[in-house]
Order: C-alpha cells, then structure tokens, then sequence
C-alpha cells in the first residue's frame, strides 16, 4: 500500500486527544451511596472492573477513528500491476463521439451515444472527488467533478466530427501527465487512422470502440433532374438517390417526396447493404416560386438522416441577343415564352443587353470589330454561350480569325470559294450524342438531312454535333471561360445552306439556348462545405466596403429563430458565403440583405455520417501497431473492463474502504457510551 500525500500522517498526533481524555475520566471520583455500607466493597469490585474494559473499548475506537481519518486524508492505494509505458496520470481527459451515428442502438441497452454517456460517467466515479477532469468535446478545461458530470449531461449530438480534438494543442516536446479516453463508433467513413499519428507518445490513451447492432439504414445520398431548364406546369424527372449504410437489408421501406407540404409522390425500395437504387418520380410545379421540397424515409432507429432537404427554382427566361444583317431569329425565340429575344445590328449593337445574355449569335456578320470581340470573350467568361455563323466574304476572314483567337479556338481553314457552292450532306446525327439527348424518338428513322456548302473548317480541338457525310464537322462546340462557343461552318444564307429551313433546325437552336442557362444555385448543399457561392443582384455601394466584403448590414442565413451572419465576399455578381461553425441544424435557411429574402438554400447533413460501418477492437489494434502508450479496450457491461483497466493503470484506492472503517469506529463508540452504561447500572442494583 501506498500514500498519495504521505505527509497528512502528521495529523496522527489528534490520537494523543482521545488518550488524554480517557486519562482525565481515570481520575475523576465516583460517588456511590448506599444505605448497607456492608456491600459497598463488592459493589465497587464489580463497577470498577466493567467501567476499565469499556474505557478501554472505547478508548481503541476513538484512536482507530482518528487514524482511518488521517489515512483517508493520505489518499492510501494498492500500487498498479502494470502501467502505459511513458504514461503519467496527473488527471482525466474524456472524449465521447456525439455525432449523429451514434443514435444506432448499443448491443447492450439504449442507443451509442446513451452508453457512452454512461461509460464516461463512470469514468469520473474512479476518479477521487478532489480529482480534475476534462470534457474534449466543449473545449473545456480541466474542472472539477461535479462540473464535468453536468457539461456531459448537457453533452448533445451534433454534425460536427469530434476526432478534429485528437491532439490538438499537444506539444510533442512536452509529456501529457491526463489520460485520454475516447468513446466512440470509430465510424470508417469518419475517423481517419492518420489521426493517430497527432497523439503525444508521452500520452496514455485508450480507444473504446462501442458496438451497435446490425441495422439497416437508409438515406438519400442527393437528388437531380433530367434537365436544369425547368419549367411551370410541365412533368419534372426528379432522380432520387437512395443509398444503405448499415448492415443489414432495408426491405420494402417507405419513401415520400413533398414539395411545400403538398405530397407529390411515394414508393417503396429494398436495398442491400452498401447498394444505392435511383427511382425516378415525375412532379411539377404550380408556379415560378422557388419550391421547397423534401424527401422522407420511415427508416429506424438511426432517423437523423431520415430528411433530405432540396429547392427547386423554375428557369427564368433565356435572354438570347442575335447580332446580324437582318432577323432569322425572331420567329424561332420571340414567339415562345422560354425565352426573351433581342436583335440588334452590327452596327449598333446593345452591348446593356449583350452584357444579360444568356446566348448571343453572332449571323454572317461582315466585319467583328474589337469591341464586338471584347463583349462576346465577356460572355463567355462568365458563362454564357455564343454562336458562330461565318460570313462567305473573303473580306471578313481577318476578323473572325481574331475572334477565334480571343475565344481560344486556335485557327481555322477558310475554304476556296466556288461558285456556285458545292453543297454537301450533313450526316445523321447520333441518337447517343449528349447534345441530341431526349430530341429523337426511341427509334430513329431515317430523314432527308440538310445540304451545306462550308467556308471553312477547323482542327479537332472542339466536339462535333453535326457532321458531313465525308467526315468533316458542320457544327461543333469549343470550351471558353466558363460558356461554350458554338461554331457553323457554312452561313445560314439559301445558297449555302438550307439548314434554316429543315426540320433540325429548331431543336437545334433551343439545344443551344437552353444549354445556355445555368441555375448557379443547386438543388441541394451540404453543413460540412466550408462556402456556397450563389448569383445574386450585386451588392450596392452602401451595402459593401471597398475591398469587396461586406458589412455587418450584408448577407445573413436564418432558420425558424435561428440567425447566422457568415463571412461572407461579393464579386460582381458572386457571392461567396463561409458557413459558421455552429450552424448543424440541417433545413431550409433563407439569404436575407437589409431585411430582404433573396433566395432560400436547402441544407442537409454529411453523407459519411450515414455509413455505419465502424473499425472494430480488432482493427483498431492493427492501427496502433507498437505504439505502446495507446490502448484498445472494449467498454464491457457496465462499464466493468474500464474499471479493471483504470485499476490496473492508477492502482486500486483504499480511501473508501478506510471512510468506512472510521465511520464503523464512531458508530462502535457511541453504542459502548450508550448501552455499556446501561449494563453497568443494572450490575449496580443486582449487586444491592
């Protein structure tokens, strides 16, 4: 046995205080009358006798009092049979996994995140109550006993990874004297190997992986649509992405899809462990609002992923300039409501409106001048597409060579001209060719192609669309910036093509228009993505700083009473938003300016939380290899192999065993006051 503050023995002389008091009751005198003065010898015989063994009991439980007293001052304990290498306890670090995962149901009673809880409290109680303890999870320091019970009451789960705490401010110069216990899952999705490496080797550290029971779990790992360009009142294939994480098989579990609170569709899946199924329902929406749509799973116990939030944006209409010597255009764009129609001529062109555009067309233009040049390279770079339909006179080349150049198409290969212009066949387009998706039937039939004559071609830099029947390309797209360059290869003009006038031509152009927008707000984020960048109006003067960011009047997300202001940068039309760190409540936030909604965002929790699979004890083993300072060590029922590896690290304490033993002495002392008394009078009256 050992003493962890040997120097309370000094307190063993209070034993002199009982002695003391038990030598002055020796010499205080007893009276006794009696009216037989004959007895009196043999009564004091009796009294004296009895009255010297009970002084002496008494005596010996007062002295074992004061000195099991002491003794529980001095900390006593049984010295450990084995220890951590490098390891010195001076205190308790504890960290419990609270992220959602832990809703699976222990193998034991309750869910994860209830054992752990459990474990950690029991924990503290082989903790001595004058011992400090630390709670990783809040950041707290190290506190007392009771204040580390109440922060891990109020411990709740959350979306944000514990293990980032692994290390941190550990320097690897200096000995940890805390030793560290983790609770966890150990998710393999989550919890990165590599983090074992951050762990002062000076450190005693013990993993306690908690198992749960093999269960199914179903989520929606994301949502999308046949086509980004959405329209009012018109069937949407909305794709669902239904994947299982656990392990188990989900059979036959529901699936419900609401937009607003109106349910729109639902089915039933069955998917295998680690397998994904993608149904496609068919919804639409009422109107040009912004609809807010979820999809719900009855999946159990582990339901913090039950919800997959998501925002549909019906397309606002295409703008689409066309610059050109007269208007081809106007009938194909300006009598459909998809789309807003502009023409201006070359001479005058409506840069306000090019700098809107959506899609710009460039027709037969005789001479592109810089100008012209530097507003379509703008278009471009921000995203927009433009089409290229060469001029036939030979004056012209000059300027669209320089056109091409600006756009990054490299060079191209002016034709020697012929007349009358040889015309050519274009090919049947292929069915499989993305930019003819859902235009043909499911059996294509043969038609009557259009006949051209180009005026030039280009080397194989682009993707072709459209090609002639020898093999060389009529139509291609060309990446720029951030849009695409559509490039014809003869002018649209009677004498060299009769593309205007065939039947491809229509699907052609609104191929081009509608590939032309870009919803830049997606359906769906996630709370782990550090920034959302969104198209918004730009921010006005009053509203911004001149470096760009904005101030405390900008951009805030707010959910229900919940209000975050994230930093946040505008560039132009760009808005880029850093998301807080305590925003993890997934759902629906509205981006509010100046007390106005802009725009509401649907945000749901990481996908790798839904993956249960966990390393086990085993596994975890394998990861620690020969790091002698860190342990695996499962939890156990009750707590009960925790308590036997605290034992075995720390030694066994006594200081209880000795609380009790001087509790027994005080109680032991008042019963010989109480009852030795007693039978001392009644010896009295016998003896009379």
């Amino acid at each position: 046995m050992k003493l962890n503050y040997p120097w309370f023995l000094i307190a063993l002389l209070a034993i002199a205080i009982p002695i003391a008091i038990h030598l002055l009751q020796l010499r205080r005198p007893h009276r006794l009358l009696f009216t037989n003065t004959a007895f009196i010898r043999e009564v004091d015989l009796v009294t004296v006798r009895h009255r010297k063994v009970q002084h002496l009991f008494i005596l010996l439980a007062r002295i074992l009092a004061v000195a099991t007293m002491v003794l529980v001052f001095c900390q006593p304990f049984i010295p450990a049979a084995q220890s951590v290498k490098g390891a010195k306890s001076g205190g308790l670090d504890v960290l419990v996994d609270n992220t959602f995962s832990m809703q699976l149901q222990s193998a034991s009673h309750g869910s994860l995140f209830q054992e752990a809880v459990a474990q950690a409290r029991h924990l503290a109680d082989l903790e001595p109550a004058s011992g400090r303890l630390k709670l990783m999870n809040g950041g707290y320091g190290q506190v007392t006993k009771t204040v580390y019970l109440n922060k891990l009451d109020g411990l709740k789960l959350t979306s944000h990874n514990p293990y980032y705490k692994i290390g941190e401010g550990d320097d690897a110069q200096t000995e940890s004297k805390n030793s560290l216990f983790i609770l966890s899952d150990f998710q393999k999705a989550s919890f990165n190997p590599k983090l074992l490496t951050n762990i002062n080797p000076a450190q005693n550290v013990v993993l306690v992986p908690l198992v749960g029971k093999k269960v199914g779990n179903l989520y929606v790992d994301s949502v999308w649509l046949d086509d980004a360009f959405v329209r009012v009142r018109a069937n949407i294939g909305l794709h669902v992405r239904v994947h299982n994480g656990g392990g188990a098989i989900a059979n036959g579990s529901p699936v419900k899809v609401y937009l607003g609170n109106r349910q729109v569709a639902a089915f039933r899946v069955t998917v295998e462990p680690g397998q994904t199924v993608t149904p496609v329902v068919h919804v639409q929406l009422n109107d040009n609002a912004l609809a807010l749509g979820r999809v719900v799973n009855e999946d159990t116990p582990v339901t913090f992923d039950n919800t997959f939030y998501f925002t549909l944006q019906p397309a606002a209409a295409i703008r689409v300039l066309e610059i050109g010597p007269e208007e081809v255009a106007q009938q194909l764009y300006g009598n459909e409501p998809l789309f807003t129609y502009t023409y201006s001529k070359p001479q005058s062109v409506n840069y306000a409106a090019m700098r809107q555009a959506n899609l710009v067309i460039v027709r037969e233009v005789e001479t592109i001048d810089a100008g012209l040049r530097e507003g379509l390279r703008e278009v471009a770079k921000r995203g927009g597409n433009v089409v290229v339909v060469p001029s036939a006179s030979p004056a012209a080349h000059d300027s669209y060579q320089r056109l091409f150049k600006d756009l990054g198409l490299g060079t191209a290969q002016w034709e020697a001209a012929t007349a009358p212009p040889e015309l050519r066949d274009v090919a049947m387009p292929s069915a499989r060719e993305p930019f003819f998706r859902d235009v043909f039937g499911a059996q294509q039939r043969a038609v009557t192609m259009p006949r051209v004559a180009p005026v030039l071609r280009w080397t194989r830099t682009g993707t072709d669309i459209l090609r002639l029947r020898d093999g060389e390309s009529y139509l291609a797209d060309f990446p720029s910036g951030a849009g695409r360059v559509y490039v014809f290869s003869a002018p649209f003009s009677k004498e060299y093509s009769d593309f205007t006038s065939h039947a491809l031509f229509v699907p052609v152009m609104y191929r081009m228009a509608m590939l032309s927008y870009r919803n830049e707000q997606l359906p769906a984020y996630s709370l782990t993505q550090q920034t959302v960048t969104l198209q918004l109006p730009p921010v006005s003067n009053e509203a911004a700083r001149p470096n760009g960011t904005s101030d405390e009047a900008g951009f805030r997300l707010v959910k229900d009473s919940l209000t975050f202001i994230p930093a946040q940068r505008v560039l132009g039309q760009e808005v880029r938003l850093e998301l807080p760190v305590g925003m993890d409540s997934p759902g629906f936030y509205q981006v509010q300016r100046q007390g106005k909604t802009l725009t509401t965002l649907a945000f749901n929790m990481d996908k790798r939380e839904s993956e249960l699979a966990a390393y086990s004890a085993d596994d975890l083993r394998k990861m620690v290899g020969n790091r002698p300072n860190i342990r695996v060590l499962e939890a156990g029922e009750s707590g009960a192999d925790l308590a036997k590896f605290q034992a075995q690290q720390t030694g066994q304490p006594l200081w209880r065993y000795f609380l009790a033993f001087a509790l027994v002495c005080l109680l032991a002392e008042a019963l010989l006051i109480r009852f030795g008394t007693r039978r001392a009078v009644a010896r009295v009256k016998v003896a009379a």
